[in-house]
């Protein structure tokens, strides 16, 4: 079950990617250097230069492992892209980290 912040709720997290990258989200992103990269270009975001427009949570209704949480992320430079991350206990530091100074500006 989804827990949609933003303009769409969604079933699954595929159905979540698949909608934002409908949307103009077309980027995967990636955390290198305490930053996040596209994957596709390998072009470089400063988190001072990026701001978090959506998240959608997924939790496992019975398995724990199926916790996801999906990013909606824009730079200032017109990228946009999506970050997925385990939700919970599993979720990646790394992530965490760099996100913790992007700030949402929620559509």
């Amino acid at each position: 079950m989804a827990d949609a912040h933003g303009t769409a709720g969604y079933a699954t997290l595929a159905d979540a990617v698949e909608g934002l990258t409908r949307r103009g989200f077309t980027e995967s992103f990636r955390i290198v250097d305490n930053g996040l990269r596209t994957v596709r270009t390998g072009e470089a975001l400063r988190t001072e230069d990026l701001v978090i427009r959506e998240f959608h949570r997924f939790e496992g209704v019975s398995d724990p492992d199926d916790m996801a949480i999906v990013y909606a992320i824009e730079s200032t430079g017109g990228v946009q892209g999506t970050l997925v991350d385990a939700f919970g206990v599993y979720s990646d530091p790394a992530i965490g980290a760099v996100l913790h100074d992007v700030p949402m500006r929620l559509r």
